[in-house]
């Protein structure tokens, strides 16, 4: 299986909504490998810089496990993300997993690529904004999985990874749930499952 997982950053990316994904595909033996529109510098909604690893034109869905498009406002002030958004066809259209959280969730509905999937969002109206033909797809769920496409709202940063380990197998589902307890709930019971996983 291609352990590469690819992050796309952005001028605004919002920090907190991959970082649970991330540091997880990471430990669990993953390469996370962050790709930009260029190869300068850029800038999170939180102020940190990142210097991606790559660029966008080097991007190829068969060199990758998945896509991870984080939010950013970027994705709602024009269409300076819409490359991105042409990269998310090319994975799913080459079967190659793309997930999709908050803002990045609009920009591919405004790319149509949301008209045929089951999805959520950061909610209906937002989402039914971006002009797409899809809200009858919408669902009301922290974060859906609907084949190869993975959507979740800007307040589910758990709920997304966690349907990214499930789509690419990175737990047992005991793990998975006690994973999730975990870290969405604070259930401490379930730390003692995740802490035995490694």
């Amino acid at each position: 299986m291609r352990k590469t997982v690819h992050l796309a950053v952005y001028d605004t990316l919002a920090d907190w909504e991959t970082g649970h994904a991330t540091a997880e595909l990471t430990r669990r033996g993953h390469r996370v490998v962050s790709v930009a529109a260029t190869d300068a510098p850029v800038t999170t909604v939180g102020g940190l810089r990142i210097l991606p690893d790559t660029t966008l034109d080097l991007l190829r869905p068969e060199d990758s496990a998945l896509l991870i498009l984080p939010g950013a406002d970027l994705w709602l002030t024009g269409d300076a993300l819409a490359p991105f958004a042409r990269a998310a066809r090319a994975f799913l259209d080459a079967g190659v997993p793309v997930a999709a959280i908050c803002g990045a969730a609009f920009g591919l509905a405004r790319a149509g690529l949301l008209d045929g999937r089951a999805h959520t969002g950061a909610d209906r109206q937002v989402l039914d904004a971006s002009g797409y033909a899809g809200g009858s797809r919408y669902l009301d769920a922290d974060a859906v999985t609907d084949g190869d496409l993975i959507t979740a709202g800007p307040t589910d940063p758990e709920a997304f990874a966690r349907e990214i380990f499930a789509r690419l197998g990175v737990f047992e589902p005991h793990v998975l749930d006690a994973w999730f307890r975990l870290f969405a709930h604070s259930d401490a019971s379930a730390y003692p499952t995740v802490a035995a996983a490694g």
